[in-house]
């Protein structure tokens, strides 16, 4: 686990799984708002760098101090952010888990030391380093979700190309 600070004084906290095995269980429990604590849970595998979900995080606090959050939660909406898409379904349906998913991306705003700790006796896993997000990241799936071109690589980052998108998701 780790922990970011983030506008305002608050907090995001990342913890990195790998072989999950209780997928399905976390997903129907997400669904049902019964998921507690409550967490963000990601698709590991489109996520290539830590700075994008940073910017997500930084604009769902920023909605949320303005109650203007799109989704129902702190944590659904990071999800959202962090997809750069309109569209709240394929957002979660994209970048969140699925019932097979087995690389999985833990997000909490604020949290507790208790509260990460029922976090990962929530997930069925293994933890491992954040440092890995990178070497682990699909990135020709990254690249069609975000219609990033083989140029706009060769000019910037993967990530940087990410963050341009959730940036300025609100203003297209």
């Amino acid at each position: 686990m780790k922990v970011f600070d983030i506008y305002g004084g608050n907090t995001l906290s990342l913890s990195l799984f790998t072989d999950v095995t209780n997928s399905k269980v976390l997903l129907d429990s997400i669904q049902a708002g019964t998921l507690e604590p409550e967490v963000a849970l990601l698709n590991a595998s489109l996520i290539a760098d830590v700075f994008p979900i940073l910017v997500a995080a930084h604009k769902t606090l920023v909605a949320k101090s303005r109650d203007a959050l799109t989704t129902r939660t702190l944590h659904s909406e990071l999800v959202y952010n962090y997809s750069g898409s309109k569209h709240i379904t394929e957002s979660f349906k994209r970048f969140g888990i699925s019932d097979s998913s087995t690389y999985i991306l833990a997000a909490r705003c604020n949290a507790s030391l208790d509260e990460m700790k029922a976090v990962e006796k929530l997930i069925n896993g293994k933890e491992i380093d954040l440092e890995e997000l990178a070497a682990r990241a699909n990135e020709a799936q990254i690249q069609k979700h975000y219609k990033i071109s083989g140029l706009e690589v060769g000019l910037s980052s993967l990530a940087d190309a990410i963050t341009c998108r959730i940036a300025v998701r609100d203003a297209l």
